[in-house]
């Protein structure tokens, strides 16, 4: 489908990363064109499984802990062990490299006490696996509802602000005190989920654009209170709209693993550097024997020789890179709360 794609799709990409339940409406006020249009086309690029908009989870808003997993094991296993981790609701980012003896993934703990069972009692217990290493997420630079397209994407600065979503009201300038649909929890702690909730983040995780009379069958509350419920999870940092699209739409290329050891008085300057830096889809610092993580994004083996000599020779202090290009990329979903 690559020869089908357009300006006119990469824009609406972009707009959709901006606010992924902007009417159609307000995206084609801001592409100049029909809202026809711009229904039909999404309908076109989400039927070819080109583009999805979902509702992602940022986990450490729940109180979870993040992992990433680094799992060496024979060739010959590779593939069925990467299979077995994807299978696990807690996975994702499951990826084949190093020539395919190295598999990476990202897991999510419920807890640090949970993160113990999970390392030593739930990984896959197979001769064929010959070591595993753990570095826990300290702290997310770049990622979660910071989205490659929002570097790549081809709308300028005044067509996104025209996009993105108006700020919350606020309720002390309210003529009438707003009804809460229940009584929010503390907002010094992690956010507590219900049934409902959960029902409805997996909806969202389904289709990130799910009409609210939809969403209200689905979790039993009405629609007024579907719409309050998912504000609230978004002010808390819980929800996030993703878009999930084929790489060839906006031109990346393809995936290498970063890892890097900076001298930890510098870690928080390369970091915000490396989250700057357009090849970067992640970033964040990690425990472990390095302590800075990226995900890039080049469009091939020359670019990636580019980019490391340049930008990323450029960071402060840093003391080691190791690079693992991504061959297969086995599950991208996030996990669901």
């Amino acid at each position: 489908m690559e020869s089908d794609y357009d300006d006119l799709d990469r824009r609406l990409v972009h707009a959709l990363q901006v606010d992924g339940r902007a009417p159609f409406s307000t995206i084609a006020a801001v592409l100049g064109v029909s809202d026809r249009t711009v229904a039909r086309r999404y309908a076109r690029l989400r039927s070819a499984g080109a583009v999805r908009v979902l509702g992602g989870i940022d986990p450490t808003a729940l109180g979870a802990v993040l992992w990433l997993l680094r799992v060496r094991c024979a060739p010959s296993a590779s593939v069925a062990v990467a299979e077995a981790l994807a299978r696990r609701p807690e996975t994702s980012w499951v990826s084949l490299s190093s020539g395919g003896t190295e598999i990476t993934c990202t897991v999510r703990a419920e807890s640090e006490a949970d993160s113990e069972a999970l390392l030593l009692a739930r990984l896959p217990r197979t001769p064929r696996v010959e070591g595993v290493s753990a570095h826990s997420v300290l702290h997310t630079f770049y990622g979660g509802p910071d989205s490659l397209i929002a570097k790549l994407g081809p709308l300028g600065a005044q067509a996104v602000e025209a996009l993105r979503p108006a700020p919350p009201p606020n309720p002390l300038e309210s003529p009438e005190p707003p009804v809460p649909p229940r009584p929010l929890p503390d907002r010094s702690g992690p956010v507590r989920l219900d049934d409902g909730d959960r029902r409805l983040l997996a909806a969202l995780a389904a289709d990130g654009r799910a009409g609210f009379e939809q969403l209200a069958e689905l979790t039993g509350w009405s629609p007024s209170t579907v719409r309050r419920r998912m504000t609230e999870l978004r002010e808390r940092g819980v929800l996030y709209l993703d878009i999930d699209c084929d790489k060839r739409l906006l031109g990346a290329g393809t995936r290498t693993l970063l890892w890097l050891s900076v001298a930890p008085p510098h870690l928080e300057a390369a970091g915000r550097a490396l989250a700057g830096h357009p090849e970067v889809a992640f970033a964040a610092a990690t425990t472990g024997p390095t302590n800075l993580y990226a995900t890039v994004v080049c469009a091939d083996q020359r670019a990636l020789y580019r980019y490391l000599t340049t930008r990323v020779a450029a960071l402060p202090a840093v003391l080691q890179v190791e690079t693992a290009p991504v061959i297969r990329t086995v599950k991208q979903a996030a996990p669901r709360a």
